[in-house]
């Protein structure tokens, strides 16, 4: 497992109150290590950090040996369990390239991703169903083709992409806003525990850390960070998913958005990425020609089986907007009986999906 000889000077000065990302980052560029930090002369500290903050580092911050324990325990208790400095041989290049790359990383799997082409997938956490089925199916085409996919574990769009991720040999990493001992949300807990073994758990945030708000923004810029390009699949006005495509920008990654119906308010943040400047892509083909990534050996994704003539009828009827039933009546001129029966058979054949308000949806990509 990856642990660093000085982790006990690497936690206390993450701890030190006052010393964020930056000021660490000045003092290991001045002094070389975090032990070298500790030994320098109060003088030296001052001259690079002021007097109250070189006050700070020499005291033990509250509870660190009890932090330390509970860090050394939970390395022991898995070899697949790992804590990865900026000077580790296995921190990911990716977030050494970006102007605020974590100090430690926390890490729970398959380090050997971390070296892989990677792309990020999010968008909202109460998608369309359509959104769910193009997050899974981009992510699995993708994987299929040797590219990790990178999310955050949230509901929604996340989650279908962390899936189609697992389904092929690119796999998945995700980047979560807790410590790893803590799984958020709950309902992930199997999907969690998967990636944990075929795939990457990630985080910069000690154990123990709780889901705060203020910590997925940050959480974010590493998803950004990891990925040579963050595809939008679905986001609403304002949206976590567009922080995290800006942090892309900002980081010299490319950004990719699917765009969706002009009545879908899960659609205008899509939009207005396409607007400035965002890549439209409607395949995850588009992507791999962008990126100049040539798919792996698997196979891509077989092409969805065609339906019989009513079922043409009704899903060329329905489109791919949200439609009522009364809107499918008048389109088709049956009865409401049959369409009703129709849409209860594509339903259960997972082609079609009822959405709140009495209205009715195309599934897939196709």
């Amino acid at each position: 497992m990856a642990r660093p000889e000085d982790l006990p000077a690497w936690l206390r000065l993450l701890r030190t109150p006052g010393i964020g990302r930056e000021t660490a980052r000045r003092l290991l560029a001045s002094c070389g290590t975090p032990e070298a930090v500790f030994a320098a002369k109060s003088a030296t500290l001052r001259e690079l950090i002021g007097a109250p903050l070189a006050s700070a580092l020499a005291a033990e911050p509250e509870r660190h040996a009890e932090q330390l324990a509970v860090t050394e325990a939970w390395l022991d208790a898995d070899p697949a369990h790992h804590v990865l400095t900026l000077g580790d041989p296995a921190y990911p290049k990716s977030l050494l390239e970006t102007a605020d790359p974590p100090l430690l990383l926390y890490a729970q799997g398959r380090l050997d991703l971390l070296g892989s082409p990677a792309l990020a997938v999010v968008g909202s956490r109460n998608p369309s169903a359509q959104g769910v089925d193009n997050a899974h199916a981009f992510a699995e085409h993708l994987s299929r083709a040797g590219v990790t996919i990178v999310s955050g574990l949230a509901r929604g769009i996340d989650g279908a992409a962390h899936a189609g991720g697992l389904a092929g040999p690119g796999s998945t990493i995700a980047v979560v806003g807790t410590g790893l001992d803590r799984i958020y949300p709950a309902r992930h807990k199997a999907l969690a525990h998967r990636i944990a073994r075929e795939g990457l758990l990630l985080s910069e945030f000690e154990l123990g850390v709780h889901p705060l708000p203020e910590n997925f923004p940050q959480r974010n810029r590493l998803i950004a960070g990891l990925s040579r390009g963050t595809l939008v699949v679905e986001a609403g006005l304002p949206s976590g998913s567009l922080i995290t495509a800006r942090q892309a920008l900002e980081a010299g990654r490319d950004v990719f958005a699917i765009p969706g119906s002009i009545h879908s308010p899960q659609s205008r943040g899509c939009h207005a990425l396409i607007k400035q400047g965002a890549k439209l892509v409607d395949s995850a083909d588009d992507i791999l020609g962008e990126l100049n990534w040539t798919a792996g050996a698997a196979a891509t994704l077989p092409a969805p089986e065609s339906s019989a003539g009513g079922d043409d009828a009704l899903l060329s009827a329905l489109g791919h907007d949200p439609a009522t039933l009364d809107a499918l009546l008048a389109r088709t001129g049956e009865s409401a009986t049959t369409i009703s029966a129709r849409l209860l058979e594509l339903e259960l054949d997972g082609r079609v999906a009822r959405l709140p308000g009495g209205l009715y949806q195309r599934r897939g990509i196709s």
